[in-house]
């Protein structure tokens, strides 16, 4: 199971959370990913270093040539995380709701 404090740590920074979206499209070789950010290469290097720690991100070597793909393994924790507590709170709402609605009527 992957660190989810490293994961959301990793999505806090705006750059990670762009190259996330592009490499859910397909994924891309690091020069693909540099090409599209006005950064230099060692910094798109450690925001990919950052996503491939927190797990998010998976990388295949082809001789020079780095391939980068979204874990999903890993997004699969982080949903059924979100989706936990999207249940949680949807069910204290609907109680909240419930007892509200029980106070109403009793005025």
């Amino acid at each position: 199971m992957s660190d989810l404090d490293a994961v959301f740590g990793a999505l806090a920074d705006p750059t990670r959370r762009r190259i996330v979206e592009r490499l859910a499209r397909k994924p891309l070789t690091v020069g693909e990913i540099a090409a599209e950010f006005p950064l230099t290469q060692p910094a798109i290097s450690k925001h990919l270093r950052v996503l491939e720690t927190s797990g998010l991100l998976e990388r295949r070597i082809e001789g020079r040539v780095h391939y980068c793909s979204i874990s999903p393994q890993t997004m699969q924790e982080v949903l059924n995380w979100i989706e936990g507590q999207r249940k949680y709170w949807t069910g204290a709402l609907d109680r909240l709701e419930v007892l509200l609605q029980k106070n109403e009527r009793k005025k």
